[in-house]
């Protein structure tokens, strides 16, 4: 499967973006897929991650309460909605697939990638 990342930008802190990824190739509701991020200086880290098909969700402490991740089997498509944004959030931003039912949380459990987006809070 190959993984297109999009929606990263621009924002001040408080403000809100939607991060899509796009898949093709193999079929798509057969991947648990994942939203990570790596901060300069810090490691790739899972921020939201999301099961095949009973729509499970994981997220870390720090996107509780302010990000969703949801997934358009239809549409071959996995979104991050991102809310209350802080300076602390900005980060290249990572969708990652892995075949199977149940999501993962580290980056060696996940065998595609997408190419990142940056998303830059501003203070």
């Amino acid at each position: 499967v190959q993984l297109q990342a999009s929606g990263g930008g621009l924002v001040q802190a408080g403000g809100s973006l939607r991060l899509s990824c796009a898949a093709s190739g193999r079929t798509f509701s057969s991947y648990a897929l994942g939203w990570f991020r790596q901060a300069p200086g810090k490691e790739r880290e899972c921020v939201a991650a999301i099961n095949r098909s009973d729509g499970s969700t994981y997220y870390a402490d720090s996107a509780k309460g302010r990000f969703t991740i949801s997934r358009d089997n239809a549409k071959n498509t996995v979104y991050l909605q991102m809310n209350s944004l802080k300076p602390e959030d900005t980060a290249v931003y990572y969708c990652a697939a892995r075949p199977g039912s149940y999501y993962y949380i580290r980056t060696s459990d996940y065998d595609y990638w997408g190419q990142g987006t940056l998303v830059t809070v501003s203070s």
